[in-house]
């Protein structure tokens, strides 16, 4: 794999504005197909048990930060197909 701080950034200026504008953190850093993979294995990993206290409520914080990135995709992708939609029954 390669190192998210240099190698995320060559997947275009928009998705890195995107990113960008949720704030520091792993926003920067992530696509929504990683945060969602990432989110399926945190899951998968409270669901299995095993972990101590400290180790489940980390693993929690880190889902619900991956949940945030997820949604924060979402949420440009929506305004974006909307955006297109609303230009495209204007223009006709």
């Amino acid at each position: 794999m390669t190192d998210g701080s240099t190698g995320g950034a060559a997947g275009g200026a928009a998705d890195a504005g995107q990113a960008a504008a949720a704030g520091p953190g792993v926003e920067s850093v992530l696509g929504y197909e990683q945060a969602r993979d990432e989110l399926i294995e945190v899951v998968r990993s409270l669901e299995a048990g095993g972990t101590t206290l400290e180790e489940s409520l980390a693993l929690w914080e880190r889902g619900e930060e991956l949940a945030k990135v997820c949604r924060h995709w979402l949420e440009g992708a929506r305004a974006r197909l909307d955006a297109a939609l609303a230009e495209e029954s204007g223009e006709s």
